[in-house]
């Protein structure tokens, strides 16, 4: 059982304080989902074998009374498993595999895009140690100079809003993509759409539609899925710095 009912969550944050990786962000609703505090230890992309003491090189990681968790599915997992009494996150053995066509059809066709829209601000906004790192990975993953990448992008963000019709008609016609309540699924779409409020610098989405996050990151003022996840995970924990 958790120890003081608080389970340590090793954190990916920009030089914010804001969660840079949807993987970190969907683990973070997953553990506030199951009624946990967290002990966030912070940092940045580089320092993860240090800060882990050599038990993972990638985030998130959690630590549960001292048992180590890897990766965000196996933990998500690991909470459904270990404590069965609290709402579950996946449920239905049919939920992995559905949420994660989900996922890869928004990786695909929104953060994909989105990434070469904002790959300077997701650059400059990293923590000053991280900023070496940044560049030259994903200069390599891209094959091109950021400089180079980011050209174009005012012609390309309008592209993107269309292509997620899917999912707003999904969540005209359910209040969850979980059905009456949210589960595993409905994180892991959440965290693709907190990444973009991480590192926009101008608008992905317009004013008026349902997927777009209040900014920045969270600031629950308005109404919508999105507020709704967040004012039942902030039940919780608190899932950004000031």
């Amino acid at each position: 059982m958790a120890k003081n009912n608080t389970i340590t969550l090793y954190d990916l944050h920009l030089a914010s304080g804001a969660t840079i990786s949807p993987f970190v962000w969907a683990t973070k609703y997953a553990v506030a989902h199951k009624g946990f505090e967290m002990d966030l230890v912070p940092g940045g992309f580089t320092g993860i074998p240090e800060r882990t003491g050599g038990k993972s090189e990638r985030l998130p990681v959690i630590v549960d009374d001292g048992e180590w968790v890897l990766d965000s599915w196996l933990i998500a997992e690991y909470l459904d498993r270990k404590y069965p009494d609290r709402p579950t996150l996946i449920g239905d053995p049919s939920v992995k595999p559905l949420a994660q066509v989900l996922e890869s059809w928004l990786w695909r066709d929104a953060i994909s895009p989105w990434m070469t829209c904002y790959i300077l601000q997701y650059h400059d906004r990293s923590l000053p140690q991280d900023h070496d790192y940044v560049r030259s990975s994903r200069e390599r993953m891209f094959g091109r100079k950021f400089e180079d990448i980011i050209i174009g992008r005012e012609d390309r963000l309008p592209q993107v809003p269309p292509k997620l019709e899917p999912l707003r008609a999904a969540l005209r016609d359910s209040k969850w993509l979980g059905g009456d309540t949210p589960n595993y699924a409905d994180y892991r779409a959440l965290a693709c759409f907190l990444f973009l409020a991480s590192v926009a610098d101008t608008p992905a989405l317009t004013d008026d539609d349902p997927l777009r996050l209040p900014m920045p990151v969270f600031r629950f003022s308005d109404t919508g899925w999105f507020v709704a996840l967040a004012q039942r995970a902030w039940e919780h924990a608190t899932l950004i710095d000031d």
